[in-house]
């Protein structure tokens, strides 16, 4: 799509709200293989839900919120670029409208989301975008350019300090939180994780 010179994607809430899969799709991020987008909307969606089901205050979430834009300093889909398109829109779940509408107007190729099913290809293909789940992506983004990839991985395991992580239970806490096609594929290269 015009806008952009390299693949951007869309990242829906429900990607955000998982820290290993946000973690993940953050790293990769940084390698600068995908740009990135999301929303105020989308932030302020993920930060909520997180903190209704932790029953902790929003505010702490901030400095994660926080480090998220850091890692990604262009994230921002601006409100007035998606705002007037989402009521235009029909989806199956009428508050994913902001997230197909920010997408829209970030010029993004892909939405990445857990929901496949609340972005059918009957509406997205005519739209050139396609909608993936957060495996689906990473396992492309490592099939793509492993060279560049798999060092995002190497990183963000190096990171984990308590506890820290084996290769090997890193890849089985990447299966946990529902990444298994990247998981199996980071398995045949543990020597690079």
């Amino acid at each position: 799509m015009a806008g952009h010179n390299r693949y951007t994607a869309l990242l829906d809430a429900n990607v955000l709200y998982s820290v290993a899969i946000s973690d993940a799709l953050m790293e990769v991020a940084a390698t600068g293989i995908y740009a990135a987008k999301w929303s105020k909307a989308i932030d302020d969606e993920w930060v909520r839900n997180l903190a209704k089901n932790r029953k902790r205050p929003e505010s702490d979430f901030h400095l994660r919120r926080d480090s998220m834009h850091d890692s990604c300093p262009d994230w921002e889909v601006p409100e007035e670029g998606w705002k007037l398109i989402e009521p235009c829109l029909s989806l199956p779940d009428v508050n994913d409208r902001h997230v197909l509408a920010a997408a829209i107007a970030g010029h993004a190729d892909s939405i990445v989301t857990i929901n496949i099913k609340h972005f059918p290809a009957s509406v997205l293909d005519p739209l050139g975008i396609t909608a993936l789940h957060p495996d689906e992506f990473l396992l492309q983004q490592l099939e793509l350019e492993p060279l560049v990839v798999l060092p995002a991985f190497k990183v963000m395991r190096a990171r984990l300090k308590n506890p820290s992580f084996t290769p090997e239970k890193f890849v089985d806490a990447m299966e946990r939180n529902g990444l298994i096609q990247t998981a199996a594929f980071l398995g045949q290269a543990l020597q690079l994780i």
